[in-house]
């Protein structure tokens, strides 16, 4: 069956097309008076608010309070070795911990109590632990026990870290028992 257009049927298409175009132009036309855009790109289309800058002790109130990690300090005295050793073992696939043995994938933590940041011979840290330097006190170390890579942002150890303070003190005092002369626990 071979369909044949005629011209009335011809002409209803066309006039359907011009119809619709013509009905969007009309639509945004009403649509721009309703609004009345200018198309002024010097005209403010929003409100201003402004907002005094913060002082730098303000900021640096919000950042502390954002930063906030518990002491472990105070939970040495009563910490586990036996917890602590249990833990090392999320540790132990990446660290080495006897004396002088060689580094894995992260520096050997024999007497890495009170030790400077990035000391370990031979063993090529990052860039941003080498520059943050200090020594790996009981709480620097919870602290970067916490949330490795948001303490030392570059660090290269990929570790999620303890957010329990607990767990926290108790791998510190078994860190700390490895050596020939431990560090004093904090009174």
């Amino acid at each position: 069956m071979i369909f044949i257009m005629y011209g009335f049927e011809i002409n209803k298409i066309i006039a359907s097309i011009v119809l619709a175009i013509l009905i969007v132009v009309a639509i945004n036309y009403f649509g721009n008076w309703l609004v009345n855009v200018d198309n002024n790109k010097n005209q403010e289309t929003a409100y201003k608010i402004d907002i005094p800058e913060p002082d730098i002790s303000t900021k640096t109130i919000i950042s502390e309070k954002a930063e906030f990690i518990e002491p472990v300090s105070e939970l040495l005295i009563k910490a586990s070795l036996e917890k602590g050793e249990k833990l090392y073992k999320k540790c132990g696939s990446c660290h080495n911990y006897k004396k002088d043995s060689a580094a894995k994938i992260g520096p050997n933590l024999w007497n890495i109590i009170n030790r400077p940041k990035g000391s370990v011979a031979g063993f090529s840290y990052s860039k941003a632990l080498v520059d943050f330097s200090g020594r790996w006190t009981y709480e620097e170390l919870s602290k970067f026990l916490y949330k490795p890579k948001d303490y030392i942002k570059g660090t290269k150890m990929n570790f999620v870290g303890l957010k329990n303070v607990e767990d926290r003190a108790n791998i510190i005092l078994w860190l700390r028992q490895l050596s020939e002369n431990p560090v004093p626990l904090p009174e």
